[in-house]
């Protein structure tokens, strides 16, 4: 398992309690729609696979700050979603897997230009699809 922040870290830090607010989470839920529809209708290309992959990447993001929202929370830092969702939703350990790893390398994107990986794009885009599909389940 990838390491993730200790909650006890979390909560002292950057996690704080918020009243949950459905009108928000509903309008940040319907950008991650209106995102994850754009991406679909793109043709993934050697040339375009970095920014597709950022894309799922911000979707499943924005999904996490919708289900913490949901919850009465919210984090100033993303790895502290991953730390929630792992523990709220500890049987999805295999997502939150792939979700740190996704971390990682829009990180590397981002902050040293290096491009995500083609195959690895098309090898894992099915799982990336699938925790989208399970983070518009779990946040409704």
């Amino acid at each position: 398992m990838t390491d993730l922040m200790l909650w006890e870290e979390c909560t002292t830090k950057f996690v704080r309690k918020v009243q949950s607010d459905p009108a928000r989470i509903s309008s940040i839920v319907e950008t991650a729609n209106e995102r994850w529809n754009f991406v679909r209708e793109l043709k993934v290309t050697e040339k375009n696979v970095s920014f597709i992959f950022e894309q799922h990447y911000e979707i499943i993001k924005e999904l996490l700050v919708a289900l913490m929202l949901k919850k009465g929370l919210r984090s100033g830092n993303h790895q502290y979603l991953f730390t929630f969702f792992n523990r709220e939703y500890s049987q999805y350990e295999a997502e939150v897997n792939t979700i740190t790893q996704m971390s990682l390398l829009r990180n590397r994107l981002d902050y040293y230009g290096e491009k995500v990986d083609y195959a690895y794009f098309k090898e894992n885009y099915k799982s990336f699809e699938e925790i989208i599909r399970l983070l518009f389940k779990l946040v409704k």
